[in-house]
């Protein structure tokens, strides 16, 4: 159950009313916003003469449903504007990790060149292996943020765990919340307090309620600006890295109303089918791609087999800026 308060109910009256049904409490547009279990399919009438509106629902995907809200939330990254009444399709490009200067000032005039706005890079690994590279840490951070400043792009990196979601937020434009990290309630909570866009992405074996429950943990606190990310299930097939459920894409632009970015990269594990794989993305009309790009895959410290090289990607994003301009959306 969502509650909203009248305009003028004040604080102690919204905190007090909070606790009396152990709700969420967070202020939008100058009004308190209660947000209880969807369990609750009434309320006292004592409350009606401070409640505005209620609004009712089957299942804990409460703030992410469209019965809440039925246009796609707006979310604001830099200059870049996705869902609302844009028909903007985020392009996200850069390498698995940040490894070198040389390597993410190459990836960064790529960006540039291609007029692309927005940059990942890993700085903080969650790998499979203990003996694989981690990433760069802070140094990597500092690095994306000097090509921030020099190239005027966004920045995109990957929290792994609570112990640096702090240093995340502060070099971040969009905080990546990964699919092996999805679950973590620390990360979740603190990216609630936050304003700064969240891109959470789906883990390989979560169904697609789970996946926006952990949503609702961030949009619960207050943060408003939560992307969701598909990028693969890990299923019987063991041709490609995963499985991408666009059947599973299709539910998420008709229930909720968050922006979705794909993740073909990850999805497919192999270099070969990511433009083909984007293609098809692009063409369900979602609101972002993320694509792996490295000046060298074969010398890549992560992931190396799915990163495309500089002209494979130029090549995959004149091809998905037709299929974008054949549905009536733009790659930004």
């Amino acid at each position: 159950m969502i509650i909203h308060l009248k305009n003028g109910v004040g604080q102690d009256r919204a905190s007090a009313m909070a606790d009396e049904l152990s709700a969420f409490s967070i202020v939008k547009n100058d009004a308190h916003v209660l947000i209880t279990s969807s369990g609750m399919k009434e309320l006292d009438a004592k409350y009606d003469e401070v409640v505005d509106k209620i609004y009712l629902f089957d299942n804990d995907m409460q703030m992410a449903s469209r019965e809440y809200l039925a246009e796609t939330r707006e979310v604001v990254i830099g200059d870049i504007k996705i869902g609302g009444a844009n028909n903007n399709t985020m392009m996200i490009g850069g390498p698995c990790s940040v490894e070198s200067e040389e390597q993410i000032t190459s990836s960064a005039e790529l960006m540039v060149e291609l007029g692309i706005s927005t940059l990942r890079a890993g700085c903080y690994k969650p790998r499979t292996s203990p003996y694989s590279f981690q990433g760069l840490g802070l140094e990597g951070l500092k690095l994306l943020d000097k090509m921030r400043a020099k190239f005027g792009l966004n920045i995109i990196t990957e929290v792994r765990d609570s112990t640096h979601i702090d240093e995340i937020i502060e070099y971040a434009d969009i905080i990546q919340v990964g699919a092996k990290s999805m679950y973590d309630h620390g990360i979740l909570k603190r990216c609630g307090k936050t304003n700064k866009p969240v891109l959470l992405k789906r883990g390989f074996g979560t169904t697609l309620k789970e996946f926006v429950q952990m949503a609702e943990f961030i949009l619960s606190g207050g943060n408003d600006n939560v992307i969701l990310c598909e990028r693969g299930l890990r299923t019987f097939e063991t041709g490609t890295r995963f499985t991408l459920d666009l059947c599973g894409v299709a539910y998420l632009k008709e229930y909720t109303n968050l922006p979705i970015i794909l993740d073909p990269s990850h999805a497919m594990g192999y270099a070969y089918g990511v433009a083909d794989l984007a293609r098809a993305c692009t063409a369900m009309g979602v609101e972002g791609l993320l694509i792996e790009v490295h000046p060298n895959p074969k010398v890549a410290k992560s992931d190396a087999s799915q990163q495309l090289n500089h002209a494979e990607f130029t090549e995959l994003l004149g091809s998905v800026r037709g299929v974008a301009q054949a549905i009536g959306r733009e790659i930004v």
